[in-house]
């Protein structure tokens, strides 16, 4: 879609694909359908979902008039932190209720909505904001992991209701909600970034107040 001059609904179609993405685990639970072949499935499936169409999406919309070179980098460098992402995910078990580094759903999601403000954006902090997702991918930076939040068997007659709807308002006002939903999606992506800021600031200023006293004490001290 990207590449027949529809950006706003190959964005849509990242953000359906989120949707979908949100309720498969639920929906396996809830029939007790898990499998090691699933999880893994859904791990290639993301990379695609996630971090190839958004990276693509990014190029075709801003990036093909600068140095390919660049261009290119820049747009390999997503997907190829989002399958690290997914890689460490599946070899490493997450502390409950925090997921360890940004989920590629979200920073696909993030890309892609984000490359339909071109027009208002410059493509340098277009460029900047791609490299800064991809880095946030494969921090350990701590994000919320909504993903325990179960759905009951009797329950499950709803998703495809839900999924229905979703994916025909997303069809319909395609340019209006995916624009609106980029705002929840960055925000979730900063919170990170906050979250471990508020994490480390205090542990600097025990150090900062230990190196103060420190110095203190030795000033002390008689010649």
């Amino acid at each position: 879609m990207v590449f027949n001059e529809k950006p706003q609904m190959a964005a849509m179609m990242v953000l359906i694909a989120m949707l979908l993405d949100g309720v498969d685990g639920r929906v396996a639970r809830a029939l007790n359908a898990q499998s090691e072949f699933g999880k893994e499935l859904d791990s290639l499936s993301d990379v695609i979902s996630f971090g190839v169409a958004p990276a693509f999406i990014m190029y075709v919309v801003a990036f093909q008039d600068l140095s390919p070179a660049l261009a290119w980098t820049v747009t390999a460098i997503f997907p190829i932190c989002g399958a690290l992402r997914l890689a460490r995910f599946n070899v490493i078990t997450s502390s409950a209720g925090y997921f360890i580094g940004l989920p590629i759903p979200a920073a696909g999601g993030v890309l892609a909505t984000l490359a339909l403000f071109k027009d208002d954006i410059p493509v340098g902090v277009l460029l900047g904001s791609t490299i800064l997702l991809s880095c946030l991918m494969v921090s350990t930076i701590r994000y919320p992991n909504f993903k325990k939040v179960g759905i009951p068997r009797s329950a499950v007659w709803l998703v495809p209701i839900v999924v229905v709807v979703s994916v025909a308002l997303g069809l319909l006002f395609e340019s209006q909600l995916s624009k609106i939903l980029f705002v929840p999606l960055l925000l979730y992506a900063l919170y990170g970034l906050k979250k471990n800021v508020d994490r480390r600031l205090p542990k600097l200023r025990k150090r900062r107040k230990l190196k103060e006293e420190e110095e203190a004490a030795k000033s002390e001290k008689p010649a």
